[in-house]
């Protein structure tokens, strides 16, 4: 983090967070004055639409504890005990959201067992508490502790029954607390929904009630865009929160409540949202922090989609596009970075895009990983792991990380463990526009991330044919003046992820490369004026680490070519299994 400007950057963000977190330090002093309210009683439990595997009971009562690609084993010592192997693991262990599978299992057993784990934890000082007093995952343990009460009370006594109800409104204290603090706008509208929460369940909460129900659609209001997108731009984030908020839509009908009228309709928008997102495969797109897609809990979800709602397919708030024609589908990433608070899991990906045919994805982003260490997670963020130009393999995003000189790191460490690794520099300026002609859909966009460094401008155009067999494209490199030194030798790479499966083979001395997907349907690549080489890839976005792959590699001085054009086009025969390779190289 050399560069000038991102230096300022970095010391004003530091301010700024010295003075939240003096702020922070001011409201837990004064909190100790007041005592945590406790409601006199459970009304009812709300519905967790997540789905449930009654098998992972028999799992959490052998010891077995697997969250989010890793797993210990207690051998007979609390899971609390354990220093967690990552964060998304502890994350997912504090958060209690995997009571649903006990409670699923239906037995006296799978009840014991959730009572005695939750009473281990509110009890003892064992765990990681920096992870598990966090505001999010606070908000995501009262609001489990709520929806499974039923599981946990089930032939509890009085005394338990008691002490619940205490830890309900101790959770609702903290809560409370955090956001009189200053919590990061997702933490505050996480904590709201878990308040309103426990205020439609429980009695003797109206107060706390009321408070949250104004801070939800506050929150509502400045988070959810005007096309139903997240400020974050992350649709993993679309999707949480549908979740939670379905369910408590229904809580505030239950209790003959005035629902606010923000809840209401940032539901009708985010789902139409949700649909902009998915591949024909059933999976979303891999953009700004999106991994792997619970097609389960997808399904689920767009059952509780009354009006069954077509995908929106012009999303300017969120800064995406969905061009469709055929079977063929193009979702493309048209937008600015989102606000820095909330861009902890943005990338670096600025006009990348991810192409399908029907059940079948062609070109993606190698997406967020679920299992990876930290280096890897933020090399999934960078430009050059989404289908787009990245300069010189320089990312068009500067996100905060441990470099630079002595101060440096000690101010991005402490802000990495305050705020996360969120983006301190990124496009400023990006433009998109979308038309059709002659039945072609067309769409072009264009961002300044390179613009400072390099006096570049980055900009690419698609038009999709109306029958979806040939998508064209161009990438164009331009300059106003005030170049700095470096343009001159700057060097473009214009990369195509494929995914997994996808066979790809150079021709013609690089001017066209054959594809064959899983299903045997035959596609073919070509550019100009430039050969195009084939290298190797990863597909980071799944369930069991990562899948190698390949990719589509352009390189060009745009001084010299400051023009590409590029081509995918459906052949009319498909690639049969014991063709041989000359012969596919012609249909």
């Amino acid at each position: 983090m050399d560069f000038g400007p991102d230096r300022w950057r970095l010391y004003r963000l530091c301010l700024r967070e010295a003075g939240r977190a003096t702020r922070e330090s001011m409201v837990w002093s004064l909190s100790r004055l007041s005592s945590a309210p406790v409601p006199t009683r459970l009304l009812f439990a709300p519905q967790d639409l997540r789905t449930a595997d009654p098998t992972v009971a028999t799992d959490i009562y052998s010891g077995f504890f697997a969250f989010s690609g890793r797993a210990i084993t207690t051998g007979g010592r609390s899971p609390f005990a354990f220093t967690p192997p990552s964060r998304a693991w502890g994350e997912a262990l504090y958060g209690f959201g995997w009571l649903r599978h006990l409670r699923a299992a239906g037995t006296a057993l799978a009840q014991a067992n959730a009572r005695s784990l939750v009473d281990e934890f509110v009890t003892s000082k064992l765990g990681d508490r920096r992870i598990a007093c966090s505001t999010e995952i606070t908000a995501r343990r009262l609001m489990s502790f709520i929806s499974q009460s039923p599981l946990i009370l089930e032939g509890a006594d009085h005394a338990f029954y008691q002490r619940f109800l205490k830890i309900i409104g101790q959770h609702v204290r903290i809560l409370e607390r955090q956001v009189r603090a200053g919590a990061l706008p997702y933490q505050q509208l996480m904590a709201a929904i878990a308040l309103c929460y426990a205020g439609l369940c429980c009695e003797g909460l109206d107060r706390s009630l009321r408070r949250a129900s104004r801070l939800l659609a506050r929150e509502l209001d400045r988070q959810i865009l005007a096309d139903g997108g997240h400020a974050s731009r992350n649709p993993r984030i679309v999707v949480e929160l549908l979740f939670d908020l379905l369910p408590l839509r229904q809580m505030f009908a239950s209790r003959e409540v005035d629902t606010p009228e923000a809840l209401l309709h940032s539901v009708d928008r985010m789902l139409p949202m949700v649909r902009l997102f998915r591949h024909g495969d059933g999976t979303l797109s891999h953009f700004n922090g999106m991994g792997v897609t619970a097609a389960d809990h997808l399904a689920t979800l767009l059952t509780y989609d009354d009006m069954r709602s077509q995908p929106i397919h012009h999303a300017p708030h969120s800064g995406y596009e969905r061009l469709e024609a055929g079977r063929t589908l193009l979702i493309a990433d048209v937008g600015a970075p989102p606000p820095r608070s909330l861009s902890q899991e943005a990338a670096a990906g600025c006009l990348s895009f991810e192409f399908s045919s029907a059940a079948q994805r062609i070109v993606v982003n190698c997406g967020m990983p679920q299992i990876a260490a930290d280096p890897i997670i933020q090399a999934s963020r960078s430009t050059a792991a989404h289908s787009t130009a990245s300069i010189n393999d320089v990312s068009s995003c500067q996100i905060v990380d441990k470099k630079g000189g002595w101060l440096q790191r000690r101010m991005s460490a402490w802000l990495l463990r305050r705020i996360g690794p969120v983006v301190l520099r990124g496009p400023e300026r990006v433009i998109a526009e979308r038309s059709e002609r002659e039945h072609a859909q067309l769409l072009a966009a264009s961002h300044d991330g390179y613009k400072a460094r390099f006096g570049l401008t980055h900009e690419r155009r698609w038009q999709l044919a109306p029958k979806g067999n040939v998508l064209e494209g161009e990438d164009n490199f331009w300059s106003e003046g005030g170049q700095t030194g470096h343009s001159g030798s700057a060097q473009a790479i214009i990369r195509f992820h494929l995914a997994p499966g996808i066979k790809a083979s150079v021709a013609q001395g690089g001017r066209v490369v054959m594809l064959v997907l899983p299903n045997r349907e035959a596609w073919q690549f070509s550019a100009v004026p430039i050969a195009a080489e084939v290298e190797d890839s990863v597909f980071l976005a799944t369930a069991d680490g990562l899948r190698r792959t390949e990719q589509i590699v352009l390189t060009v001085r745009p001084g010299e070519t400051p023009s590409v054009r590029w081509r995918f086009e459906r052949l009319a025969r498909t690639f049969e299994p014991n063709q041989p390779q000359e012969q596919a190289e012609l249909i």
